[in-house]
Order: structure tokens, then sequence, then C-alpha cells
């Protein structure tokens, strides 16, 4: 029998015990067994009221490391505490009684977890315990894991954040309720952190850039929007619940943690102290010493240096929309009149065409160049045999991955057009473009060949084009392939059948969009005798033909050969429309819009895309000579790059006389 049982029996008037054998006298079983686990489990049974219980706490917290079990004890009445309850088993688990207590009838067990904790204690220490570690984990895991998915590693969690150490220090300096309230914001905090690096990483991933706390949340509605139009209404809607469903866990789970580690040092402060001491020392020790494990930073204050550029980012981005004003009231060409304009170029058709996704890694990466080369080759030989020349250089897309429209925007704007606020700004205020400049000189008929648009598009009327065909007016009845409404060849060949092939018509200038070389590049479409393209059903057969897009995103080797076909597909629609349709009075201007996702450029930051201007009039190229391009559609490695915003201006310069 265990001294907790015999104190007990004692009478009243030695004990103090009530009709229900409890002794109430908590301070002299204390005294009679520091470090007993039972006086820890006898504490939790005589806990007071509210008022008792806060004294309790404020007493532990100036409790002696010697009197550290009674601290513990009375901070387990404390009902600030939200493992208080459970910490008593805990310290019950080493006592007699803890073991008898099955099996005693005078010993009623104790609440939480319907009496569980008292039947198994071991298992109970052993939950909560745990418990601990696994706030720990996710608190530390939070702080630690990067926000690019490439760069998580092992490594990457062999450091120690000075944030968590602040926190502790900071948590151990508050009383008991300004404590509770602190651990609460900053579980918050912590979960919103965990959000905004997993926004992140899907960024990262797929625009190869973080997240925009500014910009950016209008390109989470255009994701709801691609899910509707990728798995249907019902998708859609799951994915939603499902986001908000695991938002609401990340930030439920950081809270209760960072609570659940603010409790454990509550109740062992001592420890707590000694230990948040040992790791300051550590942190301070590592970062003056540059200490390093496998190439990273020990001591590493990551966190903060993080959230400071992004506060700096949201500063500068709330000014963005007066910097963007100014820059866009400035226009070189603003005040030249009508028939002064682009005078070079009258009696012209003028076709710029966008590859999707069309960039420079297409023609480095050493798994993709070789192919490249030769269709690039090819296209140059049959051209020129032709009768037609061409001349290539690079260009600096503002966007990767995706944002098509940032890049069309800044290419015709000469204004880098870097986020949406920008778009907005630009297509409702009266900035004229390289397209509308062509509409204002009064000698073209302008055009939008844009087979991606699936519903109204009113900017097209901002960029001076006086007819849109979008997927729906193209004449294209086969399947869509992926994300790409109308396969390239077909585009080229109604582009021909609704405008460029009809007789005694007005010079055309137009803008064409393909779109098979946009993500996922599977399945591919490939080339078909143009006589026999009709109303696109042919196009059927051609997808059973083609790669399953979910097995091909399995192997990033697959993604990067099937994003290689797609591009030689665009290119090959292009160049062939081009042999078969063009004549001395056709110039086509042909660029990629931006690189690929990440998946294909292995992560390079790099925003080059290449960008070819192709005549059969010797006098076109020659106003572009002294732009130092290359000869041919590939560009050399040491060609000009120039913004993507700098050629509107350069292009109406080279042929304004």
């Amino acid at each position: 029998m265990s001294l907790f049982t015999r104190s007990r029996q004692l009478p009243d008037a030695e004990g103090g015990a009530g009709p229900d054998g409890d002794h109430r006298d908590d301070t002299s079983v204390a005294d009679g067994a520091r470090g007993d686990g039972d006086t820890a489990a006898e504490a939790g049974e005589g806990a007071g009221s509210g008022g008792e219980a806060e004294t309790a706490g404020d007493e532990a917290e100036g409790a002696s490391v010697g009197a550290e079990d009674t601290a513990d004890a009375e901070v387990t009445a404390d009902p600030e505490h939200g493992a208080d309850a459970e910490d008593s088993a805990d310290a019950a688990g080493s006592g007699d009684e803890a073991e008898e207590a099955p099996g005693s009838p005078d010993s009623p067990a104790p609440p939480g977890w319907f009496g569980w904790r008292r039947r198994y204690p071991r298992a109970a220490r052993g939950v909560a315990v745990g418990t601990s570690v696994l706030a720990g984990a996710v608190v530390l895991g939070v702080l630690l894991v990067p926000n690019r998915l490439e760069r998580v590693n092992v490594e990457a969690f062999l450091r120690l954040p000075v944030e968590a150490i602040l926190l502790a220090v900071v948590l151990l300096a508050l009383p008991p309720r300004p404590r509770k309230v602190v651990a609460v914001v900053s579980g918050v905090f912590l979960g919103l952190f965990a959000t905004l690096k997993f926004l992140d990483m899907g960024f990262y991933q797929f625009l190869a850039r973080p997240f925009d706390l500014v910009f950016d949340w209008i390109l989470l509605n255009d994701a709801t929007d691609f899910l509707r139009e990728s798995f249907g209404r019902s998708g859609q809607v799951l994915a939603v619940v499902g986001v908000i469903v695991l938002f609401a866990a990340v930030l439920a789970l950081s809270t209760l943690a960072v609570m659940r580690l603010t409790n454990v040092m509550s109740r062992h402060r001592p420890a707590a102290v000694r230990t948040t001491l040992v790791l300051g020392t550590v942190w301070v020790t590592c970062f003056t010493l540059g200490v390093q494990a496998g190439g990273v930073t020990i001591a590493t204050k990551g966190n903060s240096e993080f959230l400071a550029n992004r506060l700096q980012n949201v500063y500068n981005g709330l000014g963005d929309a007066k910097v963007f004003e100014k820059e866009a009231g400035v226009d070189a060409f603003g005040d030249t009149p009508p028939d002064q304009l682009l005078t070079g170029l009258r009696g012209k058709d003028v076709l710029f065409t966008f590859i999707e996704s069309y960039g420079r890694v297409a023609l480095d990466d050493p798994e993709m160049a070789p192919e490249m080369d030769a269709t690039l080759k090819e296209g140059t030989s049959s051209l020129k045999a032709a009768g037609f020349a061409s001349r290539s250089g690079w260009l600096k897309s503002p966007v990767a991955g995706a944002g098509s429209w940032l890049a069309h925007s800044t290419f015709l704007s000469g204004l880098w057009v870097k986020n949406q606020q920008r778009y907005r700004s630009l297509t409702t205020g009266d900035r004229e473009t390289l397209t509308s400049y062509f509409q204002k000189a009064g000698a073209w008929r302008t055009v939008g060949i844009v087979p991606g648009v699936r519903k109204a598009w009113p900017e097209g009327k901002y960029f001076g084009l006086d007819n849109i065909y979008d997927s729906e007016h193209l004449g294209y009845h086969g399947p869509y392939f992926s994300w790409t409404p109308v396969p390239d060849q077909f585009s080229m060949e109604a582009f021909q059948r609704l405008e460029h092939g009809k007789k005694n018509r007005d010079p055309i200038m137009a803008e064409i969009i393909l779109a098979s070389s946009h993500s996922p590049w599977s399945p591919v479409a490939h080339m078909i005798d143009w006589e026999d393209l009709g109303d696109g059903s042919v196009f059927h057969q051609v997808k059973k033909e083609g790669t399953n897009p979910t097995e091909v995103w399995k192997d990033p080797k697959r993604v990067r050969t099937e994003y290689r076909k797609a591009v030689e597909y665009s290119l090959h629609s292009v160049i062939e429309w081009l042999q078969r349709y063009g004549d001395d009075n056709t110039v086509l201007v042909f660029l990629g819009d931006h690189q690929p996702v990440p998946t294909v450029t292995r992560n390079s930051a790099n925003k080059d895309v290449p960008i070819t201007i192709v005549a059969r009039d010797p006098k076109v190229l020659d106003r572009v000579s002294g732009w130092g391009w290359t000869d041919g559609l590939k560009p050399a490695d040491n060609a000009p790059t120039w913004g993507m915003d700098q050629f509107r201006d350069r292009f109406m310069t080279a042929y304004a006389k």
C-alpha cells in the first residue's frame, strides 16, 4: 500500500479527509512525499475553485527545482492549461495507487478520456509524450520546411531556427493569461505562414515564382475555372471544399501545437528555461562561426528574412499602380500622325504569331536540342527554297510557366506587364499597342485568331482588333487535345479560309495565338495533309493515337519529350502554312510567349524566348539588319536579348520611314 493510500485513511482531524475519503490537505501530502507520482494524481483530484487554481498556477511558475513535482500538481489544477488533467495522469503513472486504481472501489477514476488514463497510465503517459513530440515536430516543420518543393530534403531540417527560440523566451516571460493569448495568436500566425509556403510551392511549380500577396488572389479564381473546365462542376466543388478543409486543419493543428508546447514549458519551467538558454547559446555560437552541416547553415534566421521580403513586396505592390500609370503615360509614338505610322510595311500582311510555351529551354536542353535543331534547320532550308529569309533573336518574358496574357500585353504595349493589376490598368486605359497602331494607321484590317479563348474577351477591342475568331468561330468540330481547343494546323488553315485567302481584300495585320504547345502537352496532335483537314473531325483519330497525360506526367523525362513534340508541331504548322500560302507581301513574326513549367526547365530562372522575323521581300529584313539577330530560324546563343517590352518601339522605329 502506497503512502497515498495510507494518507487517505487518516481521520478528518489529522488529515482533513472528506466523506468520500479524498484528502483535502494537498500541501501536507506534497511535503510528505515530494517527487512521488501519487502527489500529482492527488492534486488533480483535489483542485479547488478557479481563483485558487490561478494562484496555484502562479506558485507553480515560481517553484524551485526541488519542488517541481508539487508545482506541476498545482498547475494541473489551473483551468487555463488545456492538457493539465492529462499531465496529472502522467504523474500518477509512477505511483502505486495508479496501479491499484482499477481494482480499488474507494478511489473513483479521475475525469478525462472517460477514465482511460487511470486504467492505462503507461499508455496515457506515452500518448502525452507523443503528443508533445508531435507538437514540436509541427512547429519546427513549419519553420524549417522550404517554400520550394525541389529544396525539401533532409538537410533543410538540420537547422536551428532563431524564431523558435525567441518565441519560447516570450512565452516563458509572460504571466499565465497573456501567455495563453500569445500562444493562440502565434499558432494561428504559424498556420498562415505554413499556408503561404504551400502556395509558394504551387506557384514555383507552375509559374516559377512565389505567390504574390497583393496581385495573385485573382489567379485562385482562374484556378477554379480551370478545374470546372477540366473536371466539371462537381470536381470544382470537391476541390474547393477540400482546400478549405485543409486550410482549416492547418490552422487548427498549428494552434494546438503551440498551445501544447506552451503548457509543457509552463509545467516544467526550470527545465524549459535551461533548455532555451542552451539552445540560444548554441544558435549564437553557430551563427557567429558560420557552422554548417552538409552545406547547410545550422543557425538560421531565414523565416524572419522571408517575412521581411514579403512585407517589402507587399509595400511595393501597393504602390505599383502609380508607378505603372506613370510609365504608361510615356509613349514615343503617341503624337505621331496616322499616315506616318509603320510606313515601311504598307501593303504587307503582317502576322504576329505567339507559340505557347516556346522557350529557350527547347533549344538549350540536351534532351531536346538535337531534335529541335533538326526541325529549325529543316524549316530554314525549306523556307529559303520558297524564297523566304529569316532572322532570330531573344526576348525576356515577364512570366514563366503560365500567364500568357501578361506576356502578350507586354509585347504589344511596350510596358512591363508583370501582374494582373498592371494588365487591368493597361486594358482599361488608353495606351496604344502595336496592334492598335496598325488599326490607327488605317492601312490594315486587324484580326485576332485566338483558339484558346472560350468565353467573352472584351480586352480584344482594347488591342485594336477589328474582328476576333475564338474557339467557337473557327469552324472546328474535332476534339480537344487536353487544354487545347483547336489544333494549330487547323487554326492556321482557318485563318487562311476566313481572312487571308479572300480575294480583293485589304492588307491584314493578324495576332495569332497557337495553343497546341500549351501544357499539359498530352495528347499532342500531329501534322496531316492540309487537304484532309475539313471541319476537324479527322482529329478524333489523331487524338486516339496520342499519349495519356496521366501516364506522361509520372515521368519528368516523358513530360519534356511531349513538350518538345508539341513545340515542333506548332513550328511545323507555321512553317508549312507560310510555304503553302505566303507570298511577297507576307511578313511573319513568330515568338514564344514564356518558358514552360519548371518540370521542363529543371527549375531554371531563365525567362528567355526565341523570336523570328520571316519575309520574302529583302527590304523588310534590311530594316532590322542593325539588330544583330542571327540568320535563320534559330537564334545564336550570343544573339541580343531584349526585354519583351522593348520590342514594340524598336519594331515601330525600324518601319517608321
